[in-house]
């Protein structure tokens, strides 16, 4: 009997959902890449998913099919990394339950990540979040859901995840005025709103006139929103505002551009690193390194605090005859 099954089993009813706990989606992202696999492990040794032992999953296998989602399903390296962090999860896993088959584990376990192109991050200016914020139109509902939630989304940093996880009872006005944020990795956190932020979502709270618990920003039909949704309605105000801000044309702006944005904002005006890491909710001051190498205004402050040294350009002559002598000895 297959071992593969079951340990396959155990691993996302024991090991992600019960002992670790693993998000909704961590467990959906574990689960497609394993569909994957399987699949491809089938097609490869023409046996039923059901029926594939361990040995069908050996490095050959994975490998050839970590290659077979870039070049056949196109997927990116980033993509093609994450799809292995899942396979070495349940290695990890397996090479308790099954020592038998520790030396196949341990040359899965060894298939490396490839490394990938880091590219600068791209962002807003304060003009184009301007422009972006204005687009929604704010003679409807859905307009004034989108401006509220756009002028959040700027001034707070959150993930879409968390975006569309904010509930009403999220809101805390008074003193202080904040977001409670349940944020990746179940780390909760407070993040800061200023006066003119907190003035729109008095606004939106009284017009929406839901309960705590009901979704901060609803669908017209009441649910929650969806990643898809505010990726679209980001496009497509995106698109109207380059009609008024002509930059936003050659920029390619997501949710997570927002996000960026509220980062690159809080660096420009002096907030140090490790600041931000806790704004964002990274887990690791190093996560923010990344803006660091974004805005190049930064770079030319330091530049200017810097005294060049004074040479004059020439051709070197030596002063003397006899030290010229010397020199050449």
């Amino acid at each position: 009997m297959s071992r593969l099954a079951p340990t396959l089993q155990a691993w996302f009813t024991e090991r992600l959902s019960h002992q670790l706990e693993a998000s909704p989606h961590t467990v959906a992202s574990y689960r497609d890449t394993i569909k994957l696999l399987v699949r491809f492990a089938s097609e490869r040794s023409g046996r039923a998913p059901s029926d594939l032992e361990f040995s069908d999953l050996d490095a050959t296998v994975v490998a050839d099919f970590l290659e077979h989602l870039e070049h056949v399903r196109h997927n990116s390296i980033a993509t093609r990394n994450v799809r292995l962090t899942a396979v070495r999860s349940f290695f990890h896993f397996a090479a308790f339950e099954e020592p038998t088959h520790a030396a196949l584990i341990a040359r899965v376990l060894a298939i490396p990540e490839k490394r990938t192109q880091r590219r600068v991050v791209s962002f807003l200016t304060k003009t184009e979040m301007e422009a972006l914020i204005d687009a929604p139109d704010p003679e409807t509902w859905i307009g004034r859901r989108d401006r509220t939630l756009l002028l959040v989304a700027c001034q707070s940093g959150l993930r879409v995840s968390e975006l569309i996880g904010l509930r009403g009872g999220d809101v805390v006005s008074g003193a202080g005025p904040h977001l409670r944020v349940r944020g990746k990795g179940r780390k909760d956190r407070c993040t800061p709103l200023t006066r003119h932020t907190m003035a729109a979502l008095r606004s939106w709270m009284a017009e929406r006139a839901g309960e705590p618990d009901d979704a901060l920003f609803p669908t017209i039909r009441g649910t929650a929103m969806t990643r898809d949704n505010v990726a679209h309605l980001v496009t497509k105000h995106a698109e109207r505002a380059a009609d008024r801000c002509p930059s936003l044309q050659k920029k390619r702006v997501t949710p997570h551009t927002l996000r960026h944005s509220c980062a690159m904002g809080l660096l420009t005006a002096g907030v140090d690193t490790s600041t931000i890491a806790l704004w964002l909710g990274h887990e690791h001051v190093q996560s923010t390194q990344i803006y660091l190498h974004g805005d190049l205004t930064i770079k030319e402050r330091a530049l200017a605090r810097t005294a060049p040294p004074e040479t004059k350009p020439g051709r070197y002559r030596p002063s003397d005859t006899l030290l010229a002598f010397l020199d050449g000895l």
